[in-house]
């Protein structure tokens, strides 16, 4: 069960704020669906890329265990991170 409960946490936590969200809730105030609508659109999107994540997930450990996969994630939100930060002072 402890491990649900981290993955429930962290994703809970990584999806706050977020632009998902955001959008979310832009849809929300537009008044042009029911909330109950807007809930289930959204919950829906977001169980259909969980799927998609969890499939590619399972396919990529099954044919790419050599490759250490935490260590290419990270070396990614590395490389957007500061792919942002050169863009941010680019544009000044």
């Amino acid at each position: 069960m402890q491990p649900y409960i981290a993955i429930f946490v962290t994703i809970f936590l990584a999806e706050l704020g977020d632009k998902t969200q955001l959008a979310t809730l832009l849809f929300a105030a537009e008044g042009k669906t029911s909330p109950v609508g807007t809930f289930a659109a959204a919950a829906l999107a977001l169980v259909a890329s969980t799927a998609l994540a969890v499939t590619l997930g399972t396919a990529a450990e099954r044919t790419l265990t050599m490759v250490p996969l935490k260590l290419i994630a990270g070396a990614g939100f590395i490389v957007i991170g500061g792919w942002t930060i050169w863009s941010h002072f680019q544009a000044s």
